[in-house]
């Protein structure tokens, strides 16, 4: 009889495991190979290489950018000398990181595609698009890519570069170095206890649609965004930290930064966060449900022996 119930149990436990399988393969629709239309009011997309790519690694980046004819793209390189130009960073640091940068019409928002998301180890989606639209990058779809891993800070260098090569594109240098400053500060947050990239990305969004909001004309009102947000977002920072952020968004309300020029943007960011954040937490109670059941089947199966 107990053998009985065994065969029972494995059953039920195999039909568990095979619509778990059936949930984890994820479906995949055929999207075609339908060529894109240049568009001539902006002229031709611009692919932007590490310096240090070999041309292995360009032919790689190339093909992963979908890059199929070299001729309807603007191609340049991205130098050390050009991390130095833009972001006061190391001339001899090799540059592996590359972007695709093509440029929309106004309103259709800033998009940012990381095609390579295992080898960019420390900037998210949010924070690229936070600092582009801090250094003025607005309505582009810009592809970021690395055959290598890296960190994925050139890559901003290589998006400046690339607009500064465009017609009547060239950004304030002055805002290219917060913005830099910016992606700095994210990194170095995330990287604390308590904290993640989504939730440092989250507390920079929500600062600048307060600062849309209420357009603070002093210091004292940055602080006071800054304190609020840090308080409903339930963030715990040193005050050596809450000082770079303060003194960050400062410089920001120093250079005249308009963030209501940018306000459904920075929505759009803010509700991606809230996604990805409520599918987190989704898999994790789904996975400790899955947890569960194996442990009281288990528990099930060791007790019809005892």
């Amino acid at each position: 009889m107990k053998a009985k119930y065994v065969v029972h149990f494995v059953a039920v436990a195999s039909l568990f495991i095979f619509a778990l399988v059936i949930v984890a393969v994820p479906a995949f629709a055929s999207t075609g190979n339908q060529e894109e239309a240049i568009n001539e009011k902006y002229g031709l997309p611009i692919v932007v290489y590490g310096e240090a790519l070999t041309e292995k690694q360009k032919e790689e980046v190339r093909d992963l950018l979908d890059v199929t004819d070299p001729t309807k793209v603007k191609e340049i390189i991205v130098t050390g000398k050009d991390l130095v130009n833009y972001i006061d960073g190391d001339e001899h640091s090799n540059m592996y990181s590359s972007a695709k940068i093509t440029r929309k019409d106004p309103g259709e928002g800033l998009v940012i595609n990381q095609v390579t998301p295992e080898n960019i180890t420390e900037v998210t989606d949010e924070m690229y698009a936070n600092a582009l639209l801090t250094a003025g990058v607005e309505d582009a779809v810009v592809d970021v890519v690395s055959p290598v891993k890296v960190t994925g800070h050139s890559a901003l260098v290589g998006i400046y570069k690339a607009y500064d090569e465009g017609d009547g594109t060239a950004l304030n240098k002055d805002r290219t170095e917060v913005a830099n400053q910016e992606l700095n500060l994210a990194t170095n947050l995330a990287k604390k206890d308590g904290l993640d990239q989504d939730k440092v990305s989250e507390l920079l969004t929500e600062i600048k649609k307060d600062i849309a909001e209420q357009n603070p004309a002093t210091k004292e009102e940055i602080e006071k965004i800054i304190d609020e947000k840090l308080k409903t977002l339930e963030i715990q920072l040193s005050p050596e930290d809450r000082q770079l952020l303060v003194d960050l968004f400062n410089k920001m309300r120093d250079l005249n930064i308009n963030f209501d020029n940018v306000k459904s943007q920075l929505e759009t960011i803010s509700g991606d966060i809230q996604k990805r954040i409520e599918e987190a937490v989704g898999d994790k109670g789904f996975l400790e449900s899955v947890s569960n059941f194996f442990k009281e089947l288990i528990n099930s199966i060791k007790n019809l022996f005892s």
